[in-house]
Order: structure tokens, then C-alpha cells, then sequence
């Protein structure tokens, strides 16, 4: 029985802070790996460029990678339950080499 006030034992206590908050607009996210980490850098194109600004690098370990495939899966199954299938626009032709980083 867990008191008031008092965590359970096994709770992770996250903090926010204000800035991180906010967020960050991302519309292209470069993925690379190696064999012990994926990095992902999300991008914000500059519209009607061929430019973009990375706004976050996240670098993860392969198995948390395999963890947020299966939970971004999830998610966007029941957001499609809710709200329909999402549809992609096939026509935009982005490059998807921006810098190539080395491949295990």
C-alpha cells in the first residue's frame, strides 16, 4: 500500500523543463547506425529549399531503438483506430543521404 505523497518503488520520476516543453517541429528525421548506437537527427525543412536545420540529435542504444519501433507502432495503430489511416505523400522526393554516416 503506497502512502500519499509517496512514490511507488519501481515509479520513474521524469522532469520537464520548460524549454524541452515546448518541443521542436520536425518533418524529415535521418536515422544512421552503428553497431552499438542509432542516431537520429530530426530535421525541420525549409520550405521550397533543398535545406534543412537538424533541431534535435538523439542517439540511442539498438535495443531502445527496437523498443521505440514497437511503441511507435503501437501508437500510430491506435491513432489510425481513432482517426483513420494516416496517408502519406509519396510525391514529395526528399534525399534520404544527408551526410551518410557509417553503417554497421
Amino acid at each position: 500500500m503506497v502512502k500519499q505523497n509517496q512514490q511507488p518503488e519501481n515509479q520513474l520520476n521524469i522532469e520537464l523543463n520548460d524549454e524541452i516543453a515546448e518541443g521542436s517541429f520536425s518533418d524529415l528525421v535521418s536515422i544512421a547506425h552503428s553497431n552499438s548506437e542509432f542516431v537520429l537527427d530530426f530535421i525541420r525543412v525549409i520550405p521550397g529549399t533543398m535545406r534543412g536545420k537538424v533541431k534535435a540529435r538523439i542517439i540511442i542504444t539498438p535495443e531502445h531503438a527496437r523498443r521505440l519501433l514497437d511503441a511507435l507502432a503501437d501508437n500510430i495503430s491506435k491513432y489510425e483506430e481513432n482517426f483513420g489511416d494516416i496517408v502519406t505523400n509519396s510525391q514529395i522526393n526528399m534525399p534520404m543521404n544527408f551526410g551518410k554516416m557509417g553503417e554497421a
